[in-house]
């Protein structure tokens, strides 16, 4: 079997980031910073730009005046842009199946809130209405919208975001 596990080295030393990681050593100190009140948004559209050999997918979210993308990856783009096209695959995909899964167990998508930028990353929450009331999941934003979408729940970004000179 070529996947052996017995046949894989260990790495050397699991607490020093892989080279590929973002940071050497510590993590550098992150300062508070507030982002103000949620505005709603909503998606524009899913866009692709080309640089030399490279294509990289954006999500741009709008509250009507402002813009903001977002590089998201090729599923999460196509799963984004098949939401608001209304299609639907034979069997689902990821998203569908979230969906799926959440309306099964009784909860339901409140909102979407993209409430974090920090070293040019974006962070969102899927806010779930519960039984027991809301419950707040960590999510990638990509995700979180392909998700909110398909439950057709309103999509909110804090206003320094916006604001935030990625438009």
């Amino acid at each position: 079997m070529p996947d052996d596990p017995e046949d894989r080295e260990e790495p050397e030393n699991l607490d020093e980031p892989p080279s590929f990681f973002r940071f050497d050593g510590e993590e550098p100190e992150r300062e508070e910073v507030s982002y103000g009140e949620p505005v709603e948004v909503t998606v524009e559209g899913v866009y692709q730009a080309e640089t030399g050999n490279k294509v990289a997918q954006f999500v741009v979210l709008t509250d009507g005046t402002r813009k903001l993308p977002i590089a998201i990856g090729p599923f999460e783009a196509q799963s984004i842009a098949m939401a608001l096209e209304g299609e639907r695959p034979d069997r689902p995909i990821t998203h569908d199946f979230i969906k799926n899964l959440l309306e099964r167990l009784g909860a339901t998508v409140e909102r979407i809130l993209i409430d974090d930028l920090w070293s040019d990353v974006f962070y969102a929450k899927l806010v779930l209405g519960t039984a027991k009331g809301e419950i707040e999941v960590d999510v990638r934003p990509s995700d979180a919208i392909a998700v909110g979408l398909r439950c057709n729940a309103p999509i909110y970004v804090l206003e320094g975001i916006l604001d935030s000179g990625f438009a």
